[in-house]
């Protein structure tokens, strides 16, 4: 017999408990001092994407736009290893692209879609992001906030590391 639980409220944010399922929406945008076309470049050369992503074990192409991905994650509470793949399902160069992410690990599933759009700036380039996420399992357990918290962080890293890989291919 299965037991139904209600439905536990975040900070706003339905989070279901027991073969639950939690969304987060993130979005911001990061600031580069450099021009756009370096910026793109950058962001779609696997090696500069290796560095980046926190905790990536592994990137590689398996067919045109579609990436595997294997990363350790060691931000509290999604903590694990993850595998899955990486899919680029709209790009309008230099302005646009669209990302579709599955993966899963021990911590439990996730799924997403991210809109990257990039725009010239006074002094370089903008790129404000956009992404929703969808947490299984265990991951889901832990709470919208919580999840948001290191998406936040993770996105950060990235940010940071993806500034030093433009930084060092513009003349």
């Amino acid at each position: 017999m299965s037991r139904a639980f209600p439905p536990v409220y975040d900070r706003g944010a339905p989070v279901r408990i027991a073969g639950s399922e939690v969304a987060v929406d993130v979005s911001g945008e990061h600031r580069f001092k450099a021009p756009i076309d370096i910026v793109w470049q950058t962001l779609f050369d696997a090696s500069a994407l290796r560095a980046s992503i926190p905790g990536c074990e592994e990137l590689r192409e398996e067919a045109p736009g579609v990436h595997v991905i294997t990363a350790r994650i060691g931000v509290s509470a999604v903590k694990g290893q993850y595998s899955g793949e990486v899919r680029v399902i709209e790009a309008s160069r230099p302005s646009l692209y669209r990302l579709a992410m599955s993966g899963s690990g021990t911590p439990g599933e996730i799924q997403g879609e991210a809109r990257f759009d990039l725009s010239e700036a006074a002094a370089g380039t903008v790129v404000a992001y956009r992404g929703d996420l969808k947490a299984q399992g265990a991951l889901a357990r832990v709470g919208s906030q919580v999840l948001s918290g290191a998406a936040k962080l993770m996105i950060g890293q990235f940010f940071k590391e993806m500034e030093r890989q433009v930084r060092d291919r513009t003349p």
